[in-house]
Parts: structure tokens; sequence; C-alpha cells
């Protein structure tokens, strides 16, 4: 197996994994602390990327499109819970279920009613569309090593946030035992607000930095949302730590065996016959991944302290 292609297969990984992180963090938050299923958190990773397609469209400017991408989603997230989602914290999960999915099918519409059936362009920004040479012989697109370097940016501000600073005691908090930190004066309900609204940012994010990679359509976000459940599965309900190791699991998996269990395959069957069954035993594997983390770990690698 030619080295350069594993290395460049592991950047892949890492940079797809990263991206689940800005998913699965968000949506692990939402879950762990309110015990809130939220299955339109996929379609705000569609809405922040049509924002960024569209804003930096129309300035000709990726970052101003990517700023309005997070900002608006924000904004879009609190104003969901403060307005419907506040209403199902003391509902069953087969009524936040219920609700939530109505909900992807009322953005999707919506989205349609703005920028129609058509999915929009998201260019790469001129400065990174080449490639840089990281080793001999090892060339990989600029852009993908900017999205690793947010992604891990990201990734140590939120353990920075979570476990060292006053908001983030007040969301372990919340998240160990609510009535307790409502007693003590934590305003649970501002807090929750604060938290929908990171984890709707953070969805924008992932969808703004990923619309140049993939297309900027309607229903974008459900595919990835399963993805991101696998990734919370994996490394524990309600963890930061969980979902950036769960992802970076899922990620060098999936990216992995895309690319190696096609090549191993023709060493044992024709090519035809490998083209056809190897992306389907990789996309097989991931679900192979959280069915063994269960069996051995139910409550994920790294639970939140309860």
């Amino acid at each position: 197996m030619d080295l350069v292609l594993v290395a460049e297969q592991l950047l892949n990984g890492l940079q797809f994994g990263l991206m689940l992180f800005l998913l699965a963090a968000g949506l692990t938050l939402v879950f762990g602390i309110m015990d809130m299923i939220n299955l339109a958190h996929g379609s705000l990773y569609m809405v922040g990327a049509y924002l960024a397609a569209a804003v930096g469209g129309a300035t000709g400017s990726f970052g101003l499109g990517l700023l309005a991408a997070v900002t608006g989603t924000a904004v879009l997230g609190m104003l969901l819970e403060l307005s419907l989602l506040r209403r199902l914290y003391q509902r069953d999960h087969l009524s936040q279920v219920l609700a939530t999915f109505a909900l992807i099918l009322m953005i999707n519409e919506g989205v349609r009613m703005i920028w129609g059936e058509q999915p929009l362009m998201l260019n790469t920004p001129a400065a990174l569309s080449g490639p840089v040479e990281l080793l001999p012989g090892l060339l990989y697109p600029a852009y993908r090593l900017l999205i690793i370097a947010v992604g891990l940016v990201v990734a140590l501000a939120l353990w920075w946030g979570v476990t060292r600073t006053r908001v983030g005691m007040w969301v372990r908090a919340g998240a160990s035992n609510r009535a307790m930190a409502q007693a003590l004066g934590v305003d649970i309900r501002r807090l929750f607000t604060l938290v929908f609204g990171l984890g709707a940012a953070l969805c924008a994010l992932a969808g703004g930095l990923l619309g140049p990679l993939l297309a900027v359509q309607v229903g974008m976000g459900e595919s990835i949302l399963i993805l991101a459940f696998v990734v919370i599965v994996i490394g524990g309900i309600g963890s930061i730590r969980g979902a950036l190791v769960g992802s970076l699991l899922v990620g060098l998996v999936d990216t992995a065996s895309r690319t190696l269990l096609p090549a191993a395959l023709r060493a044992l069957a024709s090519p035809e016959l490998a083209s056809s069954l190897g992306p389907a035993l990789a996309s097989i594997l991931i679900y192979v991944l959280m069915a063994g983390v269960l069996f051995w770990r139910p409550q994920g690698l790294f639970p939140a302290r309860r």
C-alpha cells in the first residue's frame, strides 16, 4: 500500500471526523443536558450551509458568509428553543421525536421557498484553493488543512469552556442534577437557550466549512445527522470528550475503509465485485463499530458523570 495514499486518507478521516465533532458536540450537549432528542439538528446544519453560500455568493467573501451562517443559525436555534422546543422538555421522547421531525419538514420547505430546488455553489477561498506539500510527494489541499485546524481549535475551546469556566460549571451542574442547580441559583432556562444556540452555531460552522466540498442542497442534514447520533452513542451521551473521540473514530473508519476495503477485495474477487461490495461493507463498518462499543461499554466510551 502506498504510504502517501495512507497518509492522505488519514488526513481525510481526521478532517471528516472533526466536522462530525462540530455536529455531535452540540447534539450531545442538548441531549445530555436537556434530555432532549432533537432530530432537527441536521436541519440547522443545512441552514448554516445555505446562509454561508447565499451571503458568500452575494458579497464575494467566504469569511462574511461563514460569519453570517454562524450568527444567523445561532439566532434561529435560540428562537426555536424559546418558541417551541422549551415546551417539549417535560414531554416524553416520542413527542420530542415527532415534533422535531415536523421541524425537519418545515425547515426543508422553508429553504425550498427561499432558495429553490437547485443546489447552491459555495466556492473555496482563492487563497486556499491550491495544495500544500506536507512531505515529499504528499500534496494536500490547503482548504482541508484549514478545516482540520478550525476543528482542533473549536475542540480545544469547547474543552476549556466546559471544564475551566463558570458557565461550563453551570452546564455540568445542569447535566448532573438540574433541580439542584436551579435551587442553587442557576438560571436553567437561560442556560438551555444559550446551549441550544451554541449547538446551532457549531452546526452552521460545520455546514459552512463543508459547503465547498459537498453539495449545498435541501435534505443534506438528514444523512449526516445519523452519523452524529452514531458518534454520541459511541462516545457517551453528554460528553464533549466522548464526542471528539467518537467523531475521530467514525471519521477514520469511514474514510479508511472506503479506500482500503475495495483495494483488499480486488485481491480476492473480480474488480466489478470489489467496486460494488467495498463501499457497501465500508458503510456497514461504522455500525459494526457502534455495536462493538455498546457491547463492551453500554454507556459509551466516555459517558458524562451523573
